[in-house]
């Protein structure tokens, strides 16, 4: 492998913020090092951290191994380069001031994929600002971000300030709530082929750099599963506890319940909130007072009184819950019964975080 080769590969890798131009035509590929199947780039980012460096950082890293499979250690390095100064090595310098000022801090999880976790998670979030609360949610699904789907803010692009020193971004704003998601930054259709590591510093970019403000809720769109990413996010983010999304079906319970166990490890310890059973039921639109258990009946309603946990709610599976969420208007946002089972939720859920 030549050096020309991998700045090659690195013509995949965009920044964002600069007009979709390639960090290679950018300038910011410093250096390229390789010993054997061993790689080590150096970026140079001009003037002060560029907020989307680690980003960039994990996606340089995903178009090396995406290129070339084969590659042993792949090391991505970052400096500012100053003009007629030295360079100096910077360090991703990540603190907890930007959650401070938050109250409650809440993972929205589960154990498996296709249960609806981000449809409860978006629909939630505007629940509670229709209830009167200052409300932010972070996209930390990184392999499928659904967010600016569901809230139509496909093509935003985040703006970037510079604060004491520091620099932050500034989350998207609608429907009373500030979110942020991977998928602000990615372009679509392209997948994020990265490994554990590189996510997992991407991740806490996108919730400890940001301008969250004061809030009274944070919420995280967790991803499916129990692995380091959401290792990860327990030990460097203080979420105070978790809200379980599940199916009425035995197969996503089973699922389910390793995401249970997972919080009340010892090594996580962190309180859960209670159980959304989702797709409860099926409601046809021409009959309003029909329920039809497609899933199972009441399976999330026996796994809350297993594993003592409250029943925050059950959200019935109707036409116009997907509908709202592919044309970004949460069906939280509506009077309909659906919208009203998301306000009860968000009720439920309040008077559970503030117990003692």
């Amino acid at each position: 492998m030549k050096q020309n080769e991998i700045m090659k590969m690195l013509l995949d890798v965009l920044h964002p913020a600069k007009g979709d131009k390639n960090i290679v035509e950018l300038g910011f590929v410093d250096n390229v090092e390789i010993d054997g199947n061993n790689v080590t780039v150096t970026l140079a980012f001009p003037k002060h951290r560029d907020p989307l460096a680690e980003y960039i950082i994990s996606s340089a890293k995903a178009a090396i191994y995406r290129h070339w499979p084969e590659a042993g250690q792949v090391d991505v390095k970052a400096i500012v380069k100053e003009d007629n100064a030295p360079k100096k090595q910077t360090g991703l310098n990540l603190s907890l001031d930007e959650v401070n000022n938050v109250r409650h801090i809440v993972g929205i999880a589960s154990g498996k994929g296709g249960v609806g976790k981000s449809t409860v998670a978006v629909n939630l979030a505007v629940a509670l600002a229709r209830l009167g609360f200052r409300v932010g949610l972070a996209d930390a699904d990184v392999y499928g971000p659904s967010v600016p789907t569901m809230t139509a803010t496909e093509g935003a692009l985040p703006e970037a300030l510079k604060e004491d020193g520091k620099d932050l971004i500034i989350p998207i704003e609608k429907y009373g709530v500030k979110w942020m998601s991977i998928g602000y930054f990615s372009q679509p259709g392209q997948a994020l082929i990265w490994r554990g590591p590189m996510a997992c510093n991407a991740l806490k970019q996108m919730i400890l750099q940001v301008r969250w403000g004061a809030l009274d809720y944070l919420l995280i769109d967790m991803p499916p599963g129990t692995g380091d990413i959401h290792i990860s996010l327990v030990q460097d983010i203080p979420m105070e506890g978790a809200v379980i999304v599940t199916t009425p079906q035995n197969v996503a319970i089973a699922d389910v319940e390793k995401g249970v166990d997972m919080f009340r490890n010892k090594n996580v310890n962190r309180r859960i909130f209670g159980l959304v059973e989702n797709m409860a039921w099926f409601t046809p639109a021409e009959l309003p007072e029909s329920k039809y258990f497609i899933f199972g009946k009441d399976g999330g309603v026996k796994m809350a009184e297993k594993y003592g946990i409250p029943l925050l709610g059950q959200i019935p599976l109707v036409q116009s819950i997907r509908e709202d969420g592919d044309c970004g208007e949460p069906a939280a946002l509506s009077s309909r019964p659906d919208g009203l089972a998301f306000i009860e939720l968000a009720e439920r859920l309040d008077k559970a975080a503030n117990m003692p």
